[in-house]
């Protein structure tokens, strides 16, 4: 159920000053794309990118830490003793992402490591990182405050059902993936 639209005709972009076309380049809109305005993924896309750059601007100015920093934070006040494998499962983000900011919060004193079985590494907060988190979570919270601001508690409800749903997805996506 994806998406399109077909644009009738042909559009002109008037903030693109007139020039010979070279030889294969397409000037004019395509008449079968997505329909920007609906699409589902570059919805969300767009609420995402607002949402994290705004955190991680305030994050950064405030703390010197960024987004995937805090998520990494927070993950381990909700899964302490986590691998960072398990940390990147559960944000469903990069493991090369996750331990560079692993990495900075360690040096930061933050959080810290305990070898396990076979040589793997438990995560852990420490007290300042337990404090850097209660600092930085009202930020987050602000943010999905400012999102949700004009939906009543029903429609809120409601979205928490339905991105469970799509949530449930992810697995099926990483497989078509891979």
């Amino acid at each position: 159920m994806a998406t399109r639209h077909r644009t009738e005709g042909h559009v002109t972009n008037e903030t693109m000053p007139p020039a010979a076309p070279a030889d294969g380049l397409v000037t004019q809109p395509l008449d079968d794309v997505v329909d920007s305005d609906a699409f589902i993924p570059r919805l969300l896309a767009l609420l995402s990118n607002a949402l994290v750059w705004r955190e991680s601007m305030l994050l950064r100015r405030e703390f010197s830490l960024g987004t995937n920093d805090w998520r990494v934070l927070s993950a381990l006040g909700v899964r302490p003793g986590s691998s960072a494998t398990d940390v990147s499962e559960f944000l469903v983000m990069n493991k090369a992402v996750v331990s560079k900011a692993v990495n900075v919060l360690i040096s930061r004193s933050l959080i810290a490591s305990t070898e396990g079985p076979r040589g793997s590494r438990h995560l852990f907060l420490t007290s300042a990182g337990v404090e850097m988190h209660n600092r930085m979570l009202p930020i987050s919270l602000a943010g999905e405050d400012a999102l949700l601001a004009n939906l009543s508690e029903q429609e809120v409800s409601q979205l928490q059902a339905i991105l469970g749903k799509l949530m449930e997805q992810i697995p099926r996506l990483a497989d078509e993936a891979t």
